[in-house]
This record gives structure tokens, C-alpha cells and sequence, in this order.
């Protein structure tokens, strides 16, 4: 009962915007929900003059259910069969997170930004968008802006991949199955995966969707080892700053382990999709209310101030991963 006495108003309220802006998501996936709460949580915490009375359930939505909705993700994850059906792409995938990561840190020691938010970018970019940033948020205790900035960065390049990539694919001449991997490798959200391999598909009369999808998915797979490095790099760093002793177990964060728990039940006994589909589901959900808590903790004006060199590295970063995913393509005779 206390709990909901301090924390009710606040996750109201961010259930209140998590809705419409999953319904808007839905209409237009090329955005997607995220995006759309961020937003109106940035509008409507210009509105709110006082947001005393919402601030512990904005902070809790920000951080235990954004943890909450990693863990349901992982019901979406058999790991046998998107291994099996994704090995292929395994090379191209641990280049581009390779490149995006190194391409994050150059910028980060050129341009000398927020550490928090070129390791987003960098992750975003070459994992999986929203969901690597939702994962790794909290093990690297960014703030709300840092993850707000990171979205829309991600956001931004979302939307012209899919609009852009169908056509230079043609361009290029990549092949259906070439295509595939692009998308998969080279596109970080789902839905603009999916908006770019439909579109392909459309042009073309091929099926590259299914083959985009598993790609994709075979890239979310690195949500495990990185947050787990980040987790344990952050540790070491406190240890050296705060004097503080390592402990692997302090280090790991539990809702890590929890996802890879719930892919592993997924795995071992065959949930069928009638059992992952809704937890899949919720877990999109939360995560969008759990935006609409971080759009309500962002200072829209400070956010568009300093956004030109998070957006910057962001654009680096999807270059980068492109050139770099056809450039494997080629060398190991795809495309």
C-alpha cells in the first residue's frame, strides 16, 4: 500500500502517456513507440510546473520496470534456433559491433562528449537500438538525458535506413540474400529492419523479411556479453576512483542475468508463440513507458543544445557499420 501511495501518481501518469504513444507506434513503426513517449514526456514535463507529487513513480518507471522489460525480452529469444539460422551472419555482426564501438570511443576522445552517451550511441547503433540502450542504461548508470539523446540519435538514422537502403541496395546491385544481411547488420531497430526488408520485398517479389528478422535477431544476442563487460569495466573503475574492493557479483546486474535466464527457459522447453508472443509484447510496452519516465525527466531545451556531437558520433558510427557490412558481404563472396 505505501508503495503505491509514493510511487502511484508517477506511474500513472507514465502509463497515461506510455498508451497513446504505443498506439502511435503501432501506426507508424518507422518511429516507434520509444520515440513517440520520449516526446510527449518532454512536452508534458514543460506543462508540469510541480512534479513533486510524480517524481519516486517517474523514477521508478525510469529504472526498475525499464529493467523489467529487458528481462521479458529474453522470452522472445530461442537461442538454438537463432544461432542456427543466423551463424552466417555471425562475422559481419561481430564487425559492425566491433567498428561501431571503436568508431564511438575515437569520437568520444575527438569530440570529447559524455562518456555514457557515446557508449550508448556506439551500442545502439551496432546492437539493437532502443532494447541495447534499455540493457545497458542502467549497468553503466546513464542519466535520462544521456538515454533520451542516445534514442533519438538512433531514431534519426532509423528512419533513413529504411527510407534510404532499399534503394542503394539496388544501386549496389546486392543480391536478395545480400540484402538480408545488409538490412539485418547495418538497420539497428526492429521496425526499420522490418520497414526496409518490406520494402525491398515489395520491389523486388522477393523474401528477404524472414531472413532480415533472424539477422537482427542474432545481433540482439550481444546484449549478453556487452552489458556484462560494461558491468564489470564499471566496477573496476569505481574501484579505482572510490577505492572500493571488485566484486564480479556486484558487477554482474541481476536483470541481466534474468534475461538470460528467460532465454534460456525459452530455448530448453520450447515456448511456443503463443506463450512469447504477449511476453514479447509487454516487453515493447515497457519499454515505452519506461521512455515516457525518461522523456518526463529531460530538458528539451538542453537536449536540442547539446545534441549536434552525440548526433555526429551517431552518424559516424552508421557509416561506419554499413561500409563495413557490405565490405564483409564482399570479402566472403555474398554479395
Amino acid at each position: 500500500m505505501n508503495f503505491f501511495k509514493k510511487n502511484g501518481a508517477g506511474l500513472l501518469l507514465c502509463l497515461l502517456i506510455a498508451i497513446p504513444s504505443w498506439l502511435l507506434g503501432k501506426a507508424v513503426p518507422v518511429v516507434g513507440g520509444p520515440v513517440f513517449s520520449i516526446l510527449i514526456g518532454m512536452i508534458v514535463t514543460l506543462i508540469l510546473t510541480d512534479k513533486t507529487v510524480f517524481s519516486p513513480g517517474i523514477n521508478f518507471t525510469s529504472k526498475k520496470i525499464l529493467q523489467t522489460a529487458v528481462v521479458f525480452l529474453g522470452f522472445g529469444m530461442n537461442l538454438t534456433e537463432i544461432l542456427a539460422k543466423g551463424k552466417q551472419s555471425l562475422p559481419i555482426i561481430l564487425s559492425t559491433i566491433t567498428t561501431s564501438l571503436v568508431i564511438a570511443f575515437i569520437m568520444y576522445k575527438i569530440l570529447h562528449i559524455n562518456s555514457n552517451s557515446a557508449v550508448l550511441v556506439g551500442v545502439g547503433s551496432s546492437i539493437c537500438g532502443g532494447s541495447a540502450i534499455a540493457a545497458t542504461a542502467p549497468v553503466i548508470r546513464a542519466d535520462d538525458e544521456e538515454i533520451a539523446q542516445s534514442i533519438s540519435v538512433i531514431f534519426l538514422f532509423n528512419v533513413i535506413a529504411a527510407l534510404v537502403f532499399p534503394s542503394l541496395g539496388a544501386a549496389l546491385g546486392l543480391t536478395n540474400e545480400g540484402f538480408g544481411l545488409f538490412a539485418g547488420t547495418a538497420i539497428n531497430d526492429t521496425s526499420s529492419v522490418t520497414a526496409a526488408a518490406t520494402a525491398w520485398d515489395g520491389i523486388h517479389a522477393s523474401n528477404t523479411l524472414e531472413a532480415a528478422a533472424i539477422v537482427k535477431m542474432t545481433r540482439t544476442l550481444a546484449i549478453i556479453p556487452i552489458t556484462l563487460v560494461l558491468a564489470i569495466y564499471k566496477s573496476r573503475k569505481s574501484k579505482n576512483t572510490e577505492g572500493s574492493s571488485f566484486s564480479l557479483k556486484r558487477a554482474f546486474p541481476m536483470f541481466v542475468l534474468f534475461f538470460v535466464l528467460a532465454s534460456v527457459v525459452t530455448t530448453i522447453f520450447h515456448l511456443p508463440a503463443g506463450v512469447t508472443a504477449p511476453l514479447k509484447e509487454l516487453s515493447k510496452f515497457l519499454i515505452i513507458m519506461a521512455m515516457s519516465a525518461i522523456g518526463l525527466n529531460t530538458n528539451i531545451v538542453k537536449l536540442v543544445r547539446t545534441g549536434m556531437k552525440p548526433i555526429l558520433t551517431g552518424f559516424c558510427c552508421w557509416i561506419g557499420i554499413a561500409f563495413v557490412s557490405l565490405m564483409m558481404q564482399h570479402i566472403l563472396g555474398i554479395w
